[in-house]
């Protein structure tokens, strides 16, 4: 089997990615590069820019294709769309306001946790007190 030039340069540029996925699920990442439709997007123009270099969004999914290249889905808030982006087209700027909304989470959740602790133990002694 004979390759093309235009081939060739593809299949060379698919190459393995990291053993453990650079971005965490729920984390901020900006695009270093626009999406192009490659013309999978039926809603879109061939070659029309999808979401333009520097949107931000949050890493909702990863996944992997062909079983070496790894897929994040990105939900990107102010495009109000989800595209699957290479690692190579992402950084990370959860640093920038210092905001960890995972942290965040977890706090909220041990508080609501404790909260409901206390609630059941007043009600099991207020059973008992009777």
């Amino acid at each position: 089997m004979e390759f093309t030039h235009a081939q060739v340069d593809q299949i060379s540029a698919s190459t393995k990615d990291e053993i453990l996925p650079v971005f965490r699920l729920g984390q901020r990442v900006r695009m270093t590069k626009p999406i192009k439709n490659d013309g999978s997007n039926p809603f879109h123009e061939r070659d029309a820019t999808l979401v333009p270099a520097g949107a931000e969004g949050y890493v909702k999914h990863i996944g992997d294709w062909l079983q070496v290249i790894r897929i994040y889905e990105v939900h990107f808030i102010e495009e109000g769309h989800t595209y699957g982006c290479r690692e190579a087209e992402l950084e990370a700027i959860d640093d920038l306001d210092g905001y960890d909304e995972v942290a965040e989470e977890l706090r909220w959740l041990k508080e609501h946790r404790a909260k409901k602790e206390a609630q059941k133990a007043q009600a099991q002694s207020q059973k008992e007190g009777e």
